[in-house]
């Protein structure tokens, strides 16, 4: 096939839009209602995520004036656009394509989300926004070390960048310890307990996102839905089997996505919010161990190959 025309299908049907959209709001609902069910509530109904988004679109946003009207405009649609091409760039599928170097770009493009919160609540002048925006840009600092190593470690012992490559691995201990590292830090990432102090709303409201209502706030709702798609899917091609059926890889794909949704929805239903200072803590403390073993472990595949 034409890498043009594979580029795009993956971009809009799958892993992309087509089936990205429908997955970020079955996430976002599969989180919530995990949660309920471990308090002991009832929870959301299945379709209250779409509910919500529609309900949002159809809403009137306050008038802003001037540069800061038009920047809060503009943070949201690059935040969802950047999030869905994260989601395009997963070879889930065999021989899905891809380039060299993609890699280095899907991390790009996972971080744009991020800073865009963080302009988003210092845009918005609002001190709840602008405390928001100062906690994630704080938390995002020291979770993305851990983050960036734990992902360059696998690159470096497979010797190449594409993600296509990375995805066949084989399994061993350092892919292991580096997942490890990966899945600590989508919490943070993903602004669930117990790193969801950006957004705290019993201390500051909704954080950056306070003075956003109408298609606005919609659109940020489904970019945190696109970013639940490509953390868990960046996880799920790192833990999959390879495969050469694409029926299979997709199912296998969809399962292990689907595995890493529960579990960091127990992890957020059985923990306490942390305070900034902890957060930041414990990502220089305790989960930079695993990143540290995980590069120690690929300069030595490096020194024996």
């Amino acid at each position: 096939m034409n890498p043009l025309l594979t580029a795009l299908a993956r971009l809009l049907i799958f892993p992309g839009l087509l089936f990205a959209v429908p997955a970020a709001w079955f996430y976002l609902w599969v989180e919530r209602k995990s949660v309920a069910l471990m308090q002991q509530r009832v929870g959301p109904p299945f379709m209250q995520p779409f509910f919500d988004f529609v309900k949002l679109l159809g809403k009137s946003t306050p008038p802003r004036p001037g540069i800061a009207g038009l920047l809060m405009r503009f943070w949201p649609l690059i935040a969802v656009s950047a999030a869905a091409g994260a989601v395009g760039l997963l070879p889930v599928l065999p021989s899905s394509g891809g380039f060299e170097g993609d890699l280095i770009l899907l991390l790009a493009l996972l971080e744009v989300p991020s800073i865009c919160i963080i302009a988003a609540g210092f845009s918005s002048r609002s001190i709840f926004g602008e405390i928001g925006s100062a906690r994630e840009a704080a938390l995002s600092i020291s979770y993305n070390i851990v983050f960036l190593l734990a992902i360059v470690s696998i690159a470096a012992a497979q010797h190449t960048f594409r993600l296509e490559a990375l995805a066949g691995m084989r399994p061993s201990f350092l892919t292991e310890l580096a997942i490890i590292a990966i899945l600590v830090c989508l919490p943070a990432k993903l602004h669930i307990n117990p790193f969801s102090l950006p957004n705290a709303e019993q201390e500051i409201y909704a954080g950056p996102m306070t003075e956003y209502a109408g298609p606005e706030l919609a659109m940020w709702e489904l970019a945190h839905g696109l970013e639940w798609v490509a953390g868990t899917g960046l996880v799920a091609t790192l833990v999959a089997p390879h495969v050469t059926a694409a029926w299979l890889a997709a199912a296998l794909f969809v399962a292990f996505s689907f595995a890493a949704v529960i579990l960091l929805s127990v992890l957020a239903a059985a923990t306490a919010r942390l305070a900034i200072d902890s957060s930041v803590r414990f990502y220089w403390q305790c989960a930079l161990i695993f990143t540290v073993l995980a590069i120690s472990s690929a300069i030595l595949v490096r020194l024996r190959s």
